[in-house]
């Protein structure tokens, strides 16, 4: 007895269950209400069509730039995903046909499923036991953006699952999409969203890393090599050593573009021929790639990602805003003014060299909008810290240099150190407050070498040296730094008072030490404020004294110029009040009045050897050399810690406004030598003066004769 039939019946078994499959799947994507039966149909066909609504306008999402000043030169960027949204009129016509050719060649045929290609998968996977896919390319456009429109774990599970639901619902939106967009709208979106391997999604990213050229270039080679990576990504990579498996899936797609009629006989064998010819491309990423162009330029870059994740603007918390950045496709533009950025690299670089222990930084603010003009340090801004110690113990040895010459830590300020000791810059906070509390410029006290103060506890600060004892004004007080004068007046304004202007000022407390010392219960005895005991960072010194500058009108500290969105309009964040305003604008707020910052100003030109308008600094002063420097009305103050740990100067003119400090960041008991210790007010004086050259000159406004008493 023959066994063909038997053998013949057991063959065609399997080609009816695919068929009678295929066709309940072709109905369920004509008819999905009837798919969905038993499923909750109305709710879940009432989800479908909502998510399908939510696809149409859905973006996947790209790469943010960070930008020089002109708005032009790329710094750098931020991306989870590399992508640069390209609208298909940027594309060449031989990437669309050639996605045409790979994954969907009736693409412009079918209205979101192809019942041919449902029955041919479902017949070749009967017969082969394989998986052959029957997804267009619509029906992969909908899984992709599901995905990346996915903001829980448990969506991006739904949108990935193998299953049959999956696959039914993904038919349905498909349907549903093909009504609201054109096949160019979803041929734009599918480019803009695949995965083509090395971090790059989308075919602008595609084009840069494997070609260096952008979409509008790529011939038919290249399109076909680029086409054929979507099926798999890495087993058709065209950077593996032998090209084998990539050669074989281009001339694949090659031969189909042929059969399609987009390239001639001739053409696609002569494409056949080429060789895979790569310029394989890394795109920048992160502050790290700042640095290999621009070294000081990454900590201002470091500095943008902190200022960043504290803008409610961008999110909710930390992690919600740094994810913006990295997937919203913002560009930023920062607010580095590269003449001043140079002359602050200059000039700390050449005052302190990279492989010291001693870092020398300095951060330029402008009066006035408080935007960050400078940010520059002796240090190399690098991940790579194979040339420093592991160890940032004091006790391990002389050698640690945890943080030189190569670091990413915050030095400057926007990160969470601490700062350093700033000494007698901190001076200006309660001359300020006496000033805007109804004191005057001459104001006099006969300062004692020894002053035993009668409000804090008997606590008995001395002068630096007996020269500056005798009668004393704010302006030879300032001047000379007369330690005892602003015990005195200090506690005559009230050390709360003090205190509390300087975080109107932007000061901030982020040691255990200082946050007590500035708490309700203990303010009113921090006589040592005045000294400048505390922590402060350069850049919010900078900062602080540029509101001087401002006539008393504090900005938030902003280290951009421009932040747009995708789309092309500016990022803005709603006010309090309801008011819509733009994230890159500054923020200003008056302090105190504008007088009394001007008073404050004329007071401060002393320490410079400048000269105020209307009083006198009574002799030396501990910067004299500054005014001869900048060449221009400068005011500013010198601090020193005990013991020289630290050593700093802050100075401005009407534009600038610039602190520099020198200190170890990893031994903060190792001393600051004499001749270092005057590194700071040279590196402001030269900044100063370099950043402003060929600009005109502008006088500080006098005061009043009202505080000047």
């Amino acid at each position: 007895m023959s066994n063909r039939p038997l053998a013949a019946a057991g063959r065609l078994v399997p080609l009816l269950r695919a068929g009678l499959i295929a066709g309940i799947v072709i109905a369920a994507a004509a008819y999905p209400l009837v798919a969905l039966t038993g499923l909750g149909a109305k709710a879940t066909a009432h989800a479908v069509e909502q998510k399908t609504r939510v696809l149409t306008t859905a973006l996947p999402a790209e790469t943010s730039y960070v930008y020089a000043p002109d708005g032009k030169t790329v710094l750098t960027m931020f991306y989870e995903e590399y992508r640069q949204y390209t609208k298909l009129s940027d594309m060449s016509p031989n990437i669309q046909q050639a996605i045409v050719a790979a994954e969907d060649s009736r693409f412009y045929q079918h209205h979101g499923v192809d019942p041919k290609g449902v029955v041919r998968a479902f017949v070749s996977n009967a017969r082969s036991g394989g998986s052959q896919g029957a997804s267009t390319l619509t029906m992969q456009y909908v899984r992709m953006a599901l995905r990346d429109s996915a903001t829980t774990p448990k969506e991006v599970q739904e949108a990935t699952q193998q299953t049959s639901l999956r696959k039914v619902k993904e038919m349905r939106m498909a349907l549903d999409l093909e009504k609201e967009m054109s096949k160019e709208q979803i041929m734009e979106r599918y480019l803009n969203s695949a995965y083509f391997g090395h971090r790059a999604y989308g075919i602008y990213a595609a084009s840069e890393i494997f070609f260096s050229k952008t979409p509008k270039d790529l011939t038919p080679v290249e399109a076909a090599t680029l086409a054929g990576l979507v099926k798999s990504p890495s087993e058709y990579d065209p950077a593996d050593s032998d090209q084998k498996e990539a050669t074989g899936r281009r001339n694949y797609v090659l031969d189909r573009m042929g059969q399609l009629g987009y390239l001639s006989p001739d053409s696609a064998a002569a494409a056949k021929a080429e060789p895979i010819r790569l310029k394989l491309t890394t795109p920048p990423h992160d502050c790290a790639a700042v640095a290999d162009k621009y070294n000081s330029w990454g900590f201002a870059c470091d500095y943008l990602k902190n200022w960043w994740s504290a803008q409610p603007a961008f999110g909710a918390n930390r992690l919600e805003r740094m994810d913006k950045l990295r997937r919203g496709g913002y560009r930023i533009v920062l607010s580095l003014d590269p003449k001043v950025q140079e002359a602050a690299e200059k000039n700390v670089g050449s005052k302190e060299a990279t492989g010291s222990p001693f870092a020398n930084g300095i951060v330029v603010s402008e009066p006035g909008t408080g935007r960050v003009k400078a940010m520059a340090v002796n240090r190399t801004y690098s991940l790579d810290l194979a040339e420093n110690p592991q160890s940032s113990n004091p006790e391990a040895g002389p050698k640690v240099k945890a943080n030189y010459p190569n670091t990413v830590a915050p030095l400057l300020g926007g990160g969470d150190l601490a700062g350093y000791q700033a000494g007698s810059t901190f001076k200006m906070f309660p001359m300020l407050a006496a000033l805007d509390s109804g004191m005057t410029l001459s104001t006099s006290f006969n300062a004692p070498y020894r002053y035993k103060s009668s409000v804090y506890d008997g606590w008995a600060p001395s002068n630096a040296s007996g020269a500056m004892t005798g009668q004393q004004t704010m302006w030879s007080g300032f001047g000379k730094s007369v330690n005892t004068y602003f015990v005195w007046l200090e506690e005559k304004v009230g050390a709360d008072r003090a205190v509390r202007l300087a975080e109107q000022l932007g000061l901030r407390w982020r040691t255990d030490v200082d946050r007590e010392q500035a708490s309700p219960a203990k303010v009113k005895k921090w006589g040592a404020f005045t000294l400048g005991v505390s922590d402060a960072t350069p850049l919010e010194m900078a900062n602080a004294y540029a509101a001087i500058a401002a006539d008393g009108r504090y900005c938030e500290a902003i280290p951009v110029q421009a932040i747009m969105n995708r789309d092309g309009t500016p990022a803005t964040y709603t006010t309090p009040g309801g008011i819509q305003r733009e994230v890159a604008k500054p923020r200003c707020r008056q302090v105190v009045s504008a007088d009394a910052a001007r008073a404050a100003t004329d007071a401060a030109r002393c320490p410079t050897g400048d000269t105020p308008a209307r009083g006198s600094c009574g002799g030396w002063s501990t910067a004299d050399s500054v005014r001869g420097t900048v060449g221009r009305p400068v005011a500013g103050k010198t601090g020193t810690t005990d013991s020289t740990r630290s050593a700093w100067f802050v100075g401005y003119t009407p534009e600038l406004a610039a602190a520099s400090f020198i200190s170890d960041p990893d031994n903060p008991f190792n001393a600051v030598g004499d001749g270092q210790s005057q590194i700071p007010i040279k590196a402001v004086a030269e900044t100063l003066r370099d950043g402003l050259k060929g600009t005109p000159t502008r006088q500080f406004t006098p005061p009043s004769d009202a505080i000047v008493g």
